[in-house]
């Protein structure tokens, strides 16, 4: 049995972060029911190439085991049937802009009042109010405002996206958390809650150490590339073919890295004997270490490091990552009927046999007219 089984999800988002969260509420066995606009649908089934028939592989990626119907909203007849699904499920999920499913009967307190027991989470792009409160919140725009652009991307080089939706993805799973704890208080309680999730503050939230170093040591944060702005040696190191990441967490696992590299003499020389001597001296010491790197294929460093209680590894492409032993090890993928797909990397203790997740699906929209029996 999934933890999850038993609850039932009204999934009204779209997109990335609110998908994220309900599908990863599905693979731990809640039933989910996805609302689309007729016709379209969610918008990113049309984010490809490439596409999986008609299907884009983005939408795939997170709404998997979600039954999809197509409902309109804007009328009375559609707003009847979300009303009396919501009845029968357990969590209602929207990623509206504050106040436009209000504005047709759909908004908490027009839930509450039908499903005291609900768990309602609003998922917005900078929260229910403010100056900001109507703006359409996408990723990258929120990884912008929220600092998180600011600080990717080389030293010398202008502000970078990151290369997965991160402030999406990162809110998903806040989403995720919170809506796991609203069950629990439910039952403790019997009354159900509203959740309040947003991109920006949740990119904030991320932002950890970097905030934390800005508000205590008022000094504005830089990019460092693959470096650390706190760590040092904790970066990618160019080989004679690729590129080793190594982080060195304290000074035993410094001299360990000296004597990998064969450079024993760094280990006592008073520049670098403490991480913050290394950190002052960053520059000359990336050189020597750099130098050093490029002598040697980087299959060769991965043998040296093996063992050594060294965090070390490839920067490895899509081909590798998907080649790479450990990465299946866990069976965080299963090959469906339909396309490849990640699988939630939980796994409830003591360890039960792999069972492979249903891939519940209807890939073309249905108008619905009436309610769901449930």
């Amino acid at each position: 049995m999934k933890p999850l089984e038993g609850i039932k999800i009204l999934d009204m988002t779209r997109v990335l972060a609110g998908p994220f969260a309900t599908m990863n509420l599905g693979d731990l066995g809640a039933e989910v029911i996805k609302v689309e606009r007729p016709g379209a649908g969610d918008d990113t089934r049309t984010w490809g190439p490439p596409f999986v028939g008609r299907e884009s592989a983005y939408f795939l990626s997170v709404n998997r085991n979600k039954k999809s119907i197509a409902v309109n909203i804007k009328d009375p007849k559609g707003v009847k049937i979300i009303k009396e699904l919501a009845a029968v499920c357990d969590v209602f999920v929207e990623n509206y802009v504050p106040g436009k499913l209000s504005a047709v009967g759909l908004g908490y307190e027009d839930i509450d009042k039908i499903a005291p027991h609900i768990i309602y989470c609003s998922i917005t792009g900078y929260g229910q109010t403010g100056p900001l409160s109507q703006r359409a919140g996408y990723d990258t725009v929120a990884s912008a405002f929220g600092g998180l652009m600011h600080i990717t991307g080389p030293k010398d080089g202008d502000p970078v996206r990151s290369g997965v939706a991160m402030t999406d993805l990162a809110t998903g799973l806040y989403a995720y958390g919170a809506i796991m704890a609203g069950l629990i208080q439910r039952y403790k309680t019997g009354k159900g809650l509203f959740i309040d999730c947003n991109l920006l503050s949740s990119q904030v939230a991320c932002l950890t150490h970097i905030a934390a170093n800005y508000l205590i040591g008022q000094k504005e944060a830089e990019r460092w590339g693959t470096a650390h702005v706190s760590i040092v040696p904790y970066q990618a190191f160019k080989t004679k073919d690729g590129f080793l990441v190594v982080g060195v967490g304290n000074n035993q696992q410094f001299a360990t890295v000296c004597k990998i590299l064969n450079l024993p003499e760094l280990i006592d020389d008073p520049k670098y004997k403490t991480n913050h001597l290394r950190v002052q001296n960053r520059k000359e010491l990336i050189k020597i270490l750099s130098a050093r790197f490029e002598k040697e294929m980087t299959s060769k460093w991965l043998y040296l490091f093996e063992g050594s209680g060294v965090a070390y590894g490839p920067i490895n492409n899509m081909k590798e990552v998907f080649a790479e032993p450990q990465v299946w090890l866990f069976e965080v993928f299963s090959t469906l009927k339909i396309t490849p797909s990640a699988r939630h990397p939980f796994t409830p203790t003591p360890r039960p046999p792999p069972l492979l997740p249903p891939l519940v699906r209807f890939p073309e929209l249905a108008v619905f007219t009436f309610c769901l029996p449930f």
